[in-house]
């Protein structure tokens, strides 16, 4: 495989399952150095040192709530103290979040979707912007969703935040194209740790939403969704900022089918 990252630095929220374990194995087979910034420290320690182990590049673990400002903004200062600045940022940490209906949302379920998905990426971006701009280049890819494109029912929080993530993105986008610096979205359909979650909850709604995707399944995060968000990470999608990839089997097509049976009452 062509190292296309190699000498990038690069970090990756909610690297330590699914989506983004899946992406910091990638980075780091095409040479990048990593930081898998997770709330989970069990999960998070072992994707670094198993990815470093496998890849032989600098993987290393640090513990973030995305939710918490402070600690984003520690986490953009501890990938500048270890590789000497931030050349690709991946937002894809998220957690928490419940099936129910509008009328049953608190204000406080959907802030935490307005916090979780917009404002922790956000904050990333706003603090490894001044490093990519003094070095000219720059990678943000950020993860959002089909739930939010087709405001799939019972979850408004999340459609929400990453409805909200995907306009941010796209204002990034212009504003900082002069310094070298892309931005893109990436909605995937995949495996990830919220999917399994929904799928133990919903079986058979799961079932049913794997059967509606024109290729018949979700995707696997290391070999379907990784390999795009690499793509956008390295200089061969220098001239592409802006953009909302669907990587999804086709599902956007159509849009798949996402109709769990809700209670009306709370």
């Amino acid at each position: 495989m062509t190292k296309r990252l190699t000498g990038k630095a690069a970090i990756v929220t909610g690297g330590g399952d699914g989506i983004g374990h899946g992406i910091v194995r990638r980075l780091a087979s095409e040479g990048a150095r990593v930081l898998v910034a997770e709330f989970n420290a069990e999960t998070g320690a072992r994707t670094a040192e198993e990815t470093a182990r496998e890849y032989g590049v600098e993987v290393a673990f640090l513990q973030v709530d995305v939710t918490d400002k402070a600690q984003v903004e520690g986490m953009i200062a501890d990938a500048q103290s270890r590789f000497g600045t931030v050349d690709i940022l991946v937002n894809n940490a998220w957690g928490g979040g419940n099936i129910k209906r509008i009328e049953n949302k608190s204000d406080a379920d959907i802030q935490h979707g307005v916090t979780m998905g917009l404002y922790s990426a956000m904050w990333a971006m706003k603090g490894a912007f001044p490093l990519m701009k003094a070095s000219g280049w720059g990678r943000i890819v950020n993860l959002c969703s089909l739930n939010g494109v087709n405001a799939h029912i019972g979850s408004a929080e999340y459609n929400v935040g990453k409805e909200a993530l995907r306009a941010y993105t796209r204002t990034a986008a212009r504003e900082w194209a002069p310094y070298g610096i892309t931005c893109n979205i990436v909605c995937p359909a995949s495996i990830s740790a919220s999917y399994r979650a929904f799928r133990a909850a919903n079986p058979e709604t799961a079932q049913h939403m794997d059967s509606m995707n024109p290729m018949g399944r979700m995707g696997d995060p290391e070999t379907d969704i990784a390999p795009v968000v690499a793509f956008l990470s390295s200089e061969d999608s220098r001239y592409m900022t802006g953009n909302t990839l669907f990587v999804d089997g086709g599902g956007h097509i159509n849009g798949v089918a996402w109709a769990p049976e809700l209670p009306d009452a709370a």
